[in-house]
């Protein structure tokens, strides 16, 4: 390993077990998305231009002992679980040593994953031994002809090397993120939940967001109601609330197999009311929300020095500025795409 997280021996540093932060509506506040690159090895069409988008320079991204740092800030208010995201976290380097330093502070309960999987196959053991607890896949079809088509040019076979690979690892519960696109997969809902009767798969349905390029009318927004219907019809659908890092997601076990099915509705079923989470992005903003544009910037007094303690009072900055809900259905008027934000 080529770098460690600065020790200075400061008491600020050592994890005081504060509850989570609240914020003005009372919401307790214990969840940080982390982008550790807006970089990505694929141009999925709903999520980016085919060009892809303008990146970051490496100055301005930032360095892995800056995020341990800024997690030991969080854990200072509370946060108790971080998910690592990018773009595509797999294409960052020593995204293992990040992980085994994340996984040593005290206090942090969990550290999950998001991953588009066409690296995962030969990262997924390293990952579960350095202290990755599990992942999330995103797999839109199980057609690879359709596969190819909606990330242009990805492989779908290198996808279930790596699904294989995180069951192997115990990197679970192993669950699938489908965003469904009306004129492209939503003929699939009833394979999807198949594959959860047959697997030990847990699959989310979600619904397109419109930001970045699904903003535009090409892609056809598919409601929850109507994805529900289509299931209930054929399967026995159980309440599922056990089901670790459960998040926003309803779910529910298919009867008679070992995965199940979830659903998650940012502009149908809202839920911001129990929202408990920030974001922050591969460049060192802290979003409360996804959707708002207000930020706090964290790289500057970082890179000027704040101590941890400065760190924390900008976490609780952030956390007064968290809205009560999104506005998405006013239209997305940020030139910003999901790569980007951290998703």
């Amino acid at each position: 390993m080529t770098w460690k997280a600065r020790e200075t021996g400061e008491k600020e540093h050592e994890f005081k077990g504060e509850r989570p932060v609240e914020d003005t509506f009372g919401r307790r506040i214990n969840y940080l998305r982390v982008s550790v690159t807006d970089r990505c090895n694929l141009r999925c069409r709903y999520c980016m231009p085919e060009e892809g988008v303008p990146l970051k320079n490496h100055d301005d991204i930032l360095r892995l002992e800056e995020i341990v740092r800024l997690v030991q800030a969080a854990l200072q208010v509370g946060i108790k679980r971080i998910r690592l995201t990018g773009g595509e976290p797999l294409v960052r380097k020593n995204l293992v040593s990040l992980v085994r330093e994340l996984a040593s502070l005290p206090g942090l309960e969990e550290i999950s994953l998001t991953t588009n999987g066409q690296l995962l196959e030969s990262l997924a053991l390293p990952l579960k031994e350095a202290g990755l607890k599990r992942v999330n896949i995103s797999l839109d079809t199980l057609q690879p002809d359709r596969y190819s088509f909606i990330t242009r040019g990805g492989s779908i076979e290198a996808v279930w090397r790596g699904i294989r690979a995180a069951l192997a690892a115990g990197l679970v519960p192993v669950k699938l993120n489908v965003v469904v696109v009306r004129g492209f997969n939503e003929d699939e809902i009833l394979d999807f939940a198949s594959l959860a009767l047959r697997e030990p798969l847990h699959v989310r349905f979600i619904e397109l967001m419109p930001i970045g390029t699904a903003a535009g009318e090409y892609f056809g927004y598919v409601p929850l109601q109507e994805i529900w219907k289509r299931l209930a019809a054929n399967f026995k659908l159980e309440p599922m609330l056990d089901l670790p890092g459960n998040g926003p997601a309803r779910s529910f076990r298919v009867a008679g197999g070992p995965g199940s099915v979830g659903f998650i509705g940012a502009l149908s079923e809202h839920f911001c009311s129990r929202c408990n989470r920030l974001r922050l992005t591969a460049d060192g903003k802290l979003r409360p929300c996804l959707y708002w544009q207000a930020e706090v910037d964290m790289k500057t007094p970082l890179r000027s020095g704040a101590s941890v303690t400065e760190l924390a009072r900008l976490f609780q900055q952030a956390v007064c500025l968290k809205p009560w809900g999104h506005r998405l259905e006013a239209g997305w008027n940020e030139g910003s795409f999901m790569c980007q934000l951290g998703g």
